[in-house]
């Protein structure tokens, strides 16, 4: 394993959170306030930290995918440490503990939180908290696969190893090319958001903040209520840019060179339609006599449908309270998630058309044993591969939700609160049932269960293999080898 990119890729991650994390100081600035400081410190803290990664550039510059999966985890490990310090320094979440949950949530764009009162932090941490969101919703290393260049003709195990989905693509020929076309569309969508939100009232501040809750599809909320204060029209606005922001960003890059047919066509996008439109029509017959209200019975049922399915985590009311085949619903949202390629989490659209074809392939294989029908998506064949890695990865989502919910069970809570808090975290939504639902937060968790809860959202994040081929020893016996090995051919020439 190259070890010399890892450590050079590292680098430059922590530089870009170095230069990120002056925002917070700029906001620091605009309100008085001396939490700046904090953020200032640790800012000069990282960069000094990115300069020791950097000060040696490598010689061997070619990465393979377990480089990416191994540089893809370490980053966001890093970045949450680093991130999370600001926090502790300022006294506002003063145990590392909450505070490396809190920021792991902020990244990983899960939306879960351990504070009670979220209005009692200044303005420059509610900032920091919310942009975390906009950094992890898009991936760190997509920004640096745009802004640095990195050769060896290898990139793409990068954006593999971060980017949500069964499989990944290149939107066009070069991954440099590609990352750009990407964080383009990403801030575009932003911006205009936060301009509609402007426009119906909702200050510069709230606006901000909720765009970038919005667009990383994370839902941390700078009110205690989250955005049940606002009004109806800001309330759709957000509702509008979650069901956006869940859809594969292949589709607006089709929309953006015209080819309107095959953006429509596409099965995935098709089927988030439906489920999305199904869900709020389900929810919405059923909770008309609860509000009494067709206007506000239909905006909580699309807002509610949009904030699950995506794994946004807003709430405008507590669905805690509706009726069981609407909570059973939005649970069921939870695990479907938004499109592969989108900001979203869970376990995406496209594995769940993959599974249900391939169920369909086997009745036929049945019903006909020597006919050979193989599994198509728009239209073309999928190779066995990607059915293999669907396969595999749903195997090992189960298992590390079953383990979650058996180490979760040692705090003696109800099994809805266990079982919803891992699907929020290990779906990356935030929010679940019970103890853990829209009006609650997760700081009653023991240290342990906290601990279990940041790797599921990690995991959740990064599709699971990136984090968990930490945990391979293979391999970091076959790096401490290959090095041996090097050190031998130098010392015998």
């Amino acid at each position: 394993m190259n070890l010399s990119i890892i450590r050079y890729i590292l680098g430059h991650v922590l530089k870009i959170e170095a230069l990120l994390m002056m925002l917070p100081c700029v906001v620091a600035v605009i309100y008085q306030e001396t939490e700046g400081l904090a953020f200032l410190s640790i800012a000069v803290l990282t960069y000094i930290f990115s300069i020791l990664l950097r000060s040696r550039k490598p010689e061997n510059t070619v990465f393979y995918l377990k480089e990416g999966c191994v540089a893809t985890a370490l980053s966001w490990i890093m970045m949450s440490f680093f991130g999370c310090l600001p926090f502790i320094l300022t006294g506002e979440i003063p145990s590392f503990i909450d505070a490396m949950f809190e920021t792991i949530s902020g990244f990983t764009t899960t939306g879960s939180s351990i504070l009670n009162d979220v209005e009692a932090l200044s303005s420059t941490s509610l900032f920091w908290r919310s942009f975390t969101h906009w950094i992890g919703g898009m991936g760190v290393l997509v920004f640096v696969l745009a802004v640095v260049p990195l050769s060896g003709g290898s990139n793409m195990n990068l954006m593999k190893a971060e980017s949500p989905g069964p499989s990944v693509g290149k939107l066009v020929p070069k991954v440099r090319a590609t990352a750009s076309m990407l964080y383009k569309i990403y801030f575009t969508l932003t911006i205009i958001q936060i301009i509609l939100l402007i426009i119906g009232k909702m200050p510069v501040f709230d606006s901000i903040v909720t765009a970038f809750g919005t667009a990383g599809t994370g839902g941390f909320g700078i009110k205690n209520d989250s955005i049940t204060s606002y009004s109806p029209y800001l309330q759709w606005v957000v509702t509008i840019f979650m069901f956006l922001f869940g859809i594969n960003f292949n589709f607006y890059y089709l929309i953006l060179f015209r080819e309107f047919r095959k953006a429509f066509s596409m099965e995935e996008v098709k089927c988030y339609f439906f489920i999305v439109i199904g869900s709020i029509a389900i929810i919405f017959v059923n909770i008309l006599p609860f509000y009494k209200s067709t206007g506000k019975s239909l905006l909580h049922a699309a807002f509610q449908v949009s904030s699950i399915i995506t794994t946004t985590g807003f709430v405008t009311t507590d669905f805690n309270l509706w009726p069981e085949i609407c909570r059973s619903l939005l649970i069921l949202l939870m695990f479907i998630g938004a499109c592969a390629g989108s900001t979203g989490g869970g376990i995406k659209v496209s594995r769940i058309i993959l599974l249900f074809k391939s169920f369909l392939r086997e009745f036929h294989s049945y019903a006909h044993p020597k006919s050979v029908k193989k599994v198509s998506l728009d239209g073309k064949p999928v190779d066995y591969e990607i059915l293999r890695t669907t396969y595999v990865y749903l195997a090992v989502f189960l298992c590390v939700f079953v383990t979650s919910i058996l180490l979760l069970s040692l705090d003696g809570n109800d099994f809805i609160t266990n079982f919803t808090a891992v699907a929020a975290t290990l779906n990356n939504i935030g929010p679940g049932l019970e103890l853990v639902g829209a009006t609650k937060n997760f700081g009653h968790f023991s240290v342990l269960s906290k601990c279990v809860l940041s790797f599921d959202m990690l995991a959740g994040r990064l599709e699971l293999f990136p984090l968990l081929m930490l945990f391979y020893p293979k391999l970091w016996k076959d790096s401490v080898n290959s090095r041996l090995s090097r050190k031998k051919r130098k010392t015998t020439m």
